[in-house]
C-alpha cells in the first residue's frame, strides 16, 4: 500500500451522538457526517474510510458476539488498511480493548480504541483530539514500520495497552487509567512514544480467534459474605471459570468452610483465578497466611490483570479446547502483555 489508510470504525458511543432537538435525548449520527463537527479529519491528507454498525450499540450492551464481529471486520479488511480507530462508548471499552488483544493473534497493525465522555456535537467535546490523535497513532510509522502494533485505548492524551486498562473516572475526561503499566504515548506539542514498552511488530499472518466460552463469572469478596452466596455462586450449572476478586495482594478468608468449599470446587475442575481488588499491585499468593491457603488448594494467581482482562483471557482460553493444565499454565503467563514477564506461579 502506498498511500496511508485507515479504516475508522464506529460501535456507538457518546462520541457519536446528537441532540434530538425534540425530545432532549442523545440519538445516534451518521457517521459520514462526523467532518460536520471535527472538520479536522479532512487534513490528515490520508485516507480515511469508515464504517458503522449498523445499529449503533450503547456500550452497555457491548457483547462478546459484537466483539467477534469487530475482530472479523478487522481480518476482512486487514490487508488494506494501515490501522484502525474503533469509535466505541467508554464504560466497556477496557472489556472490549482486552478481549480484542486476545483474539488478535499475531497482530501488526495498531488497533485504537477511542470515544469521549462528551458528544462530537456538543462545543466543549472532547471528542476531536481524542479522534484525531488517534487516528494520527494508527497511521504512524517508524522504518516503514507501525510504532504501536497492538490493541489501544487513547483518551485525553493517553495511549494506553488495552488489556492493561480500567475505566475509573465517569465525570473528568481523564477517564481511564493503567495502574500497573506506564501510557504507551503521551501527547503534547508532540506524541511521546514509550517505546521500550510497545509490543513488537509480529511477523506472522494475522490469526483472528472468533470462539469465546462466556462460562465464566466474577465473584467479589466482602467482609461478610455469606458461604451459602459463595456456594451458589460456585455451583452455578455450566460454570467453567472464577475470577476471585481477593482483598490486598492475594488475600482472602481464612475460614475453614470457605476454604472447603473452594477447594471442593477446584477438585471438580473449576478454574478459580486470583485477582485482587486493587488497582495497582499485584496478586502474591503465599506472601500471608491469608493466601497461602489459595495457593495450597490450587487457586491460579492473576499477578497484576485487571479484572476486564481476566474475564476476556478466560472466554478467550476456554474456548480453545485447551487441556486443563495447559490453561492454567497460560492463565500465568503473557499472551498479550496483559501480565508482566517474568516469574509466575506454576
Amino acid at each position: 500500500m502506498a498511500e496511508t489508510s485507515i479504516l475508522l470504525i464506529y460501535t456507538g458511543g457518546t462520541i457519536g451522538m446528537i441532540k434530538d432537538e425534540e425530545t432532549g435525548m442523545l440519538r445516534p449520527f451518521n457517521l459520514d457526517n462526523l467532518v460536520q463537527y471535527i472538520p479536522e479529519i479532512a487534513r490528515f491528507g490520508f485516507r480515511i474510510d469508515t464504517y458503522s454498525f449498523d445499529s449503533p450499540v450503547d456500550s452497555s450492551n457491548m457483547t462478546p458476539e459484537l466483539w467477534v464481529e469487530l475482530a472479523s471486520l478487522i481480518e476482512k479488511n486487514y490487508q488494506d488498511y494501515d490501522g484502525f480507530v474503533i469509535l466505541h462508548g467508554s464504560d466497556t471499552m477496557a472489556y472490549t480493548a482486552s478481549a480484542l488483544s486476545f483474539m488478535l493473534e499475531n497482530l501488526s497493525k495498531p488497533v485504537i480504541l477511542t470515544g469521549s465522555q462528551l458528544p462530537a456535537s456538543v462545543l466543549r467535546t472532547d471528542a476531536s483530539e481524542n479522534l484525531l490523535t488517534s487516528i494520527e497513532i494508527a497511521a504512524s510509522k517508524k522504518l516503514g514500520k507501525p510504532i504501536v502494533p497492538e490493541v489501544c485505548i487513547y483518551f485525553e492524551y493517553e495511549l494506553f495497552r488495552g488489556n492493561r486498562t480500567y475505566k475509573y473516572n465517569a465525570e473528568n475526561f481523564d477517564a481511564f487509567r493503567s495502574a500497573n503499566l506506564p501510557p504507551l504515548a503521551e501527547a503534547g506539542v508532540q506524541i511521546k512514544y514509550n517505546e521500550d514498552i510497545i509490543l513488537k511488530p509480529i511477523e506472522s499472518d494475522l490469526k483472528v480467534h472468533k470462539k469465546l466460552d462466556t462460562n465464566v463469572m466474577a465473584l467479589r469478596l466482602f467482609p461478610g459474605i455469606s458461604l451459602d452466596t459463595v456456594e451458589y455462586v460456585l455451583n452455578k450449572p455450566g460454570l467453567k471459570a472464577l475470577v476471585l476478586e481477593t482483598f490486598g495482594s492475594g488475600n482472602a478468608p481464612t475460614n475453614p468452610d470457605f476454604i472447603k468449599l473452594l477447594n471442593l470446587a477446584i477438585k471438580n475442575r473449576l478454574i478459580v483465578y486470583n485477582v485482587t481488588q486493587c488497582r495497582e499491585g499485584k496478586v502474591e499468593q503465599g506472601q500471608y497466611e491469608t493466601s497461602q491457603q489459595l495457593q495450597n488448594i490450587g487457586l491460579i494467581s492473576g499477578r497484576e490483570i485487571t479484572v476486564e482482562a481476566a474475564l476476556t483471557k478466560l472466554m478467550f482460553l476456554l474456548a480453545q479446547n485447551k487441556p486443563a493444565d495447559t490453561i492454567k499454565t497460560d492463565l500465568q503467563r503473557s499472551l498479550r502483555g496483559e501480565i508482566d514477564e517474568g516469574n509466575y506461579f506454576l
